[in-house]
């Protein structure tokens, strides 16, 4: 089973990937094309030229899990157009854009607050 939690690194691969690529592909591209290890645990987050789709590659320690969602209706409403090849989004922010969401527009509280000790006197 897949747990995404605020801990993990989650990254999207900018550029539209060829969707016929199953699990060796795409760990192939996280190593040669993003310069990222695919066994560290990261989700790597991908989608296709039309943006009708999602595919999510992450290692558990005793294999890959390759997850595809395609939408039924429209598109993905967001997608980063930075120079860079990977993005990285917060577990909340994916969740918005597995929903067709647009995770940039919404205000997402901080994951973490410093704990306020009560003073002494």
């Amino acid at each position: 089973m897949i747990q995404i939690t605020p801990h993990q690194r989650l990254f999207l691969a900018i550029e539209p990937t060829d969707f016929r690529k199953g699990i060796d592909g795409l760990v192939a591209l996280c190593r040669q094309r993003l310069q990222e290890d695919p066994f560290n645990g990261s989700l790597f987050i991908f989608t296709n030229r039309r943006r009708i789709a999602i595919k999510i590659l992450t290692y558990d320690g005793q294999g890959f899990w390759l997850c595809l969602k395609r939408f039924s209706k429209g598109k993905l409403a967001w997608w980063p157009t930075d120079t860079s090849s990977l993005y990285s989004i917060s577990a909340t922010q994916l969740h918005v854009l597995l929903q067709q969401g647009h995770p940039l527009q919404l205000k997402i509280p901080d994951h973490w607050k410093p704990l306020k000790l009560p003073s002494t006197r």
